[in-house]
């Protein structure tokens, strides 16, 4: 039976999916993540709360796929994102169509920007659970779906000029789903991502910090709408 597991990296991402939940177990501690087992609706699912940053991502997911077994398990980058695209608002929801480490710059060895040797240029979702997260209807959210990126730097509106640049194709940035997204890869696990833009990289963290809670509300929506949907 294959288990779905939610990732989140920050206790406000995490508390949405908790106060939706129908039951949740006690909380264990894998390293640095908190494992919950919940229950959203008919689906059973894992809550992952790695910390936030690249390496907390990967260890996490490392952990989940140690603890539930690679070949039977999902995993699903969940929270908050900077949104890119010139057209993105704050609010919408992105599902990923494709995932790219922004940290990484080996081109002086013949990569790609964005290529970490030995890896994928950028890493393809699991096509059934994009699609659903895509498909998710609720009101008022905007779902879209884009190339997301993810590196070890919060994005602010200087940074945010130069990835415009470099990666002309990303609609949002986070700071853990390229991690996520290398970790299923190494151990041959599926992945999606469906970020909610918390903010538009501006100077600094004001604007996360005033829709953090919102935006990892939408996010949980459209991810708890799927699961209904995949699970009906």
């Amino acid at each position: 039976m294959t288990a779905i597991v939610i990732q989140v990296a920050m206790p406000e991402e995490a508390e949405p999916f908790l106060a939706a939940a129908r039951e949740a177990s006690d909380p264990v501690t894998i390293g640095r993540a908190v494992h919950r087992g919940i229950v959203l609706g008919d689906a059973t699912v894992v809550l992952v709360e790695s910390g936030v940053g690249m390496v907390n991502a990967a260890a996490a997911a490392t952990g989940a796929l140690h603890r539930y077994g690679p070949d039977d398990v999902v995993l699903v980058s969940a929270g908050s994102a900077g949104g890119l695209a010139a057209d993105v608002r704050v609010g919408d929801v992105v599902v990923g169509t494709e995932v790219v480490n922004v940290a990484a710059d080996a081109r002086a060895f013949g990569y790609v920007l964005g290529q970490v040797p030995g890896m994928p240029a950028t890493y393809a979702p699991d096509q059934a659970l994009a699609q659903a997260l895509a498909a998710s209807r609720v009101d008022g959210i905007r779902v879209r779906e884009g190339a997301m990126g993810a590196g070890e730097e919060f994005v602010t509106e200087q940074l945010a000029h130069r990835l415009r640049d470099d990666f002309p194709q990303l609609v949002s940035v986070d700071m853990e789903t390229a991690a996520v997204a290398q970790t299923a890869h190494n151990y041959g696990a599926r992945f999606a991502a469906c970020r909610a833009v918390s903010d538009l990289c501006a100077p600094d963290s004001t604007e996360f910090d005033t829709h953090i809670d919102d935006a990892a509300g939408r996010s949980a929506r459209v991810v708890i709408d799927a699961l209904a949907r995949l699970t009906s």
